[in-house]
């Protein structure tokens, strides 16, 4: 993850200063790209501790194509709904956004349902019908080489409808002749600090399940960003993190994915990142 950290460096020192929407305030910088690979190691961060649990949870979350938060914190806490009402103890990190942005489109918010609107998981699953990562597996099934095997979030039509319109916009497949694939991902919005190790996360856990159900080895994770930023309410944290030196990454443990269907029976505790070693966690505010 030294790359990240460069980058998180590279715009502490460089980034202009900006007003942005949440009227925290941000450094930002455009257009940048990482490159991972993954057969050196699962890219988590290491300089402070990565909310695994979170991130198995969201992408999983996505995968099933829900709407609602709620379903979020079913995953995430391996309860039922009705007993994840004490919301000071069962929040993920979409509460927020459901219980303002959802709440001004008039979507239903109780403890029981938090509907956020067309968001990536409906995007991903049921887009005018088009189940798209049914499509994505069976072109890079029938057609490895093609250049057409993206994933969508962005439906201009639908971008008001949303809670949140997609960060992470779109995605695109690559296999290699040597059966391996590789993923590009390109983020409009990154948050630098709290966000971006958890999309570093998600898209290589996406990765891995992609290959697994092809029968490809994995190869790199690229991530290219237009406006890269931190808020300025996290500048002193960044700041710590880079004093920290990273550790050995670790190797992500998963079950035998056959189809995407496979993936409605599987928890949280199915993906393990064997060999995960961190520094303490680093306590920053989430600009919403």
């Amino acid at each position: 993850m030294k790359q990240y950290l460069e980058l998180l460096e590279y715009i502490l020192e460089n980034g202009e200063s900006r007003d942005d929407r949440t009227g925290t305030g941000v450094l930002s910088s455009f257009g940048h790209q990482l490159r991972f690979n993954l057969r050196d190691g699962f890219p988590a961060v290491t300089t402070k501790t990565l909310a695994w649990k979170g991130v198995v949870s969201e992408l999983l979350w996505f995968l099933e194509g829900s709407d609602d938060e709620r379903r979020l914190a079913e995953i995430r806490f391996q309860k039922k709904r009705e007993d994840l009402t004490d919301l000071q103890k069962f929040s993920t990190i979409w509460t927020d956004n459901a219980d303002n942005q959802g709440v001004t489109l008039g979507y239903t918010n109780s403890n029981i349902v938090k509907k956020l609107g067309p968001i990536y998981g409906v995007q991903w699953r049921d887009w005018g019908g088009k189940d798209q990562v049914k499509e994505l597996i069976a072109g890079l099934r029938s057609n490895p080489m093609g250049r057409r095997h993206i994933l969508s979030a962005w439906n201009v039509g639908q971008l008001d409808l949303m809670a949140l319109p997609p960060c992470h916009v779109m995605s695109q497949f690559y296999v290699s002749t040597n059966g391996r694939l590789s993923c590009q991902m390109y983020q409009r919005s990154a948050d630098m600090f709290l966000g971006v190790p958890f999309n570093i996360a998600s898209y290589a856990m996406l990765q891995y399940i992609l290959a697994n159900i092809l029968n490809l080895e994995v190869g790199d994770f690229v991530h290219t960003f237009g406006d890269a930023h931190i808020y300025k309410n996290t500048i002193d944290q960044a700041r710590e993190q880079l004093t920290r030196e990273p550790k050995k990454l670790p190797q992500l443990i998963m079950p035998n994915i056959e189809s995407i269907e496979d993936i409605d029976a599987l928890s949280i505790d199915d993906f393990v990142l064997d060999g995960y070693e961190s520094h303490p966690a680093i306590k920053a505010p989430m600009a919403i």
